[in-house]
């Protein structure tokens, strides 16, 4: 009989994870590592990246911090290159980082042209040229590999805004156009590079508890059938299926953790 468990190790694997020292990041590469891959947090806070790699080595596992800052976008081809080099390969690629302007969290009234460029050259841009380049990359070393993108419940669904009154709370213009891109982004990578054996997907969470707004939280969890944010634990399990080989026959597409907020 199959041994379908181990469908879903990554043992021998190189992993990636851009933005892997942060709230969904840090989680994900413990995910990657307890299946047996050679996490690589990939991160500008040193002090935070550091520590997790400590933390997840102590556990028994693999981890290596690496400096890396994805929006300096004139060094993200020769950066990537010479990560591969030095790990020697690149099976999965994570895009989690959530790079923002100060002035992200505007509303629209007061939102700059200048910090809407700004944002989405940070993040759409940073995201959609480390999936090519990694792409490219397993194109060339003939490498199945799998890249998975954060969305968001809001790249594929309006915005409601009644969630955020009585705070000071909002979701930014630019939130919504980033993060719908990315997904039909993902879409064109995985129709263009699947038949190199090369899956890229989208995983699209909804709000994820962070100490956020008591109001704000109250309603959103109103809204949300299983009447609750999601964990970091409850993202990342996700992310490990796609990067393994369970997920073998999944590619372009969007999968909603969410507890059923987009199907009400």
């Amino acid at each position: 009989m199959k041994n379908y468990l181990q469908k879903f190790s990554l043992v021998g694997k190189v992993s990636f994870v851009v933005g892997g020292a942060g709230l969904l990041g840090s989680e994900i590469c413990k995910a990657l590592a307890s299946a047996g891959a050679k996490s690589i947090i990939l991160d500008i806070d040193r002090k935070k990246g550091l520590k997790l790699e400590k933390d997840i080595n102590n556990a028994g596992q693999q981890a290596n911090f690496e400096y890396f800052n994805a929006i300096n976008l004139k060094t993200l081809d020769r950066r990537i290159s010479s990560l591969i080099k030095k790990y020697k390969s690149v099976d999965v690629w994570v895009n989690a980082a959530y790079p923002r302007t100060k002035d992200w969290d505007i509303v629209v009234e007061k939102l700059r042209l200048s910090s809407w460029r700004k944002n989405v050259d940070m993040h759409l841009n940073s995201y959609a040229w480390a999936s090519r380049t990694v792409a490219l990359m397993m194109k060339k070393f003939k490498i199945s590999g799998s890249i998975v993108n954060l969305g968001s419940i809001y790249g594929v669904q309006g915005v409601d805004f009644t969630i955020y009154e009585g705070t000071k709370m909002t979701c930014p213009m630019t939130y919504s156009a980033i993060k719908g891109s990315i997904v039909n982004l993902t879409r064109y990578l995985a129709s263009y590079f699947g038949r190199y054996g090369i899956r890229i997907n989208t995983v699209n969470p909804g709000g994820v508890f962070d100490k956020q707004n008591k109001k704000f939280l109250a309603k959103y969890e109103s809204k949300v059938p299983l009447k609750r944010m999601a964990r970091t634990d409850e993202i990342a399990p996700v992310v490990l299926f796609l990067a393994s080989e369970a997920s073998s026959y999944i590619t372009g597409a969007t999968i909603m953790v969410d507890g059923g907020w987009t199907i009400v």
